[in-house]
């Protein structure tokens, strides 16, 4: 669904004039392609099966840990794309220095990274990637490409309260709502409360689990094409790798717990 506006903005954004901004505790900067290339803990990366490219590829990146100066690890970041993709990253696993570790890539203009597919642009000009991700089970959503700012902001929770189970509700549905935050709120919302600007509202007018009865939304998570093929869908498929059986029982439980708690948006 980010299609039409990557092509556009791949047109209008030239490589060369690139910049990432950071909006953090102790101020916001700027810093372009040119000052992250040549930063000093600039390194050469090779990630194996790419989320994105879905093949081996090699970058210029730097360690996103480096980049979050000030940054705690029980704080939260957001990385929002050029075209309005929102991806909530829980500060932790971006300022590891060991196991599953976030770098930056940087696209040289000199050269430029693939497209992702025919009429694509590249991932560039940043791109969140990480080494060893399995190690603390990063899902897609934690590999946002096309960055164009890294901002420090208050939880999910704290900023969307209407996305909130009940204070009384099981162990079940708050795991659901921890799976809801790493898995589906970069693309949607939920009772008109989120960032994302792609998907469908997820509550409002009517959950999922009010129209797909059955076994139908565990395999539509799994595979949206085995269901509803069109060409235009671009939803992705979520593995057991990315979400385990057990995880998407606890996502589902928590969607069905807030087909209970519409709120108009």
């Amino acid at each position: 669904m980010r299609n039409a506006l990557f092509a556009l903005l791949f047109c209008l954004t030239p490589l060369h004039a690139a910049e990432l901004t950071l909006e953090l505790p102790g101020g916001t900067r700027t810093l372009d392609t040119a000052a992250l290339l040549s930063h000093p803990k600039a390194q050469d990366v090779t990630i194996p099966d790419d989320v994105s490219y879905k093949k081996t590829m090699r970058y210029r990146a730097v360690p996103v840990a480096v980049l979050l100066e000030g940054v705690k690890p029980d704080e939260h970041l957001q990385a929002v794309a050029l075209d309005g993709f929102a991806a909530e990253l829980p500060a932790a696993p971006l300022l590891n220095h060991k196991g599953a570790r976030a770098w930056l890539a940087i696209e040289d203009p000199a050269r430029p990274w693939p497209a992702l597919a025919k009429g694509k642009p590249s991932a560039g000009p940043f791109y969140l990637v990480w080494t060893d991700p399995k190690a603390a089970r990063i899902g897609p959503e934690q590999w946002p490409f096309q960055v164009a700012r890294i901002r420090h902001l208050p939880s999910v929770a704290e900023r969307f309260p209407a996305l909130l189970p009940a204070a009384d509700t099981s162990a079940e549905v708050r795991a659901g709502f921890v799976q809801f935050q790493k898995n589906c709120l970069a693309c949607h919302r939920l009772n008109g409360a989120g960032d994302a600007q792609f998907g469908p509202d997820l509550n409002i007018p009517y959950n999922p689990t009010e129209y797909l009865a059955g076994d139908f939304l565990p395999r539509y998570i799994r595979d949206p094409q085995s269901l509803r093929r069109w060409p235009q869908g671009k939803m992705p498929g979520f593995s057991k790798e990315a979400i385990s059986d057990e995880e998407l029982g606890q996502l589902i439980g928590y969607l069905r717990h807030m087909a209970g708690r519409k709120v108009a948006p």
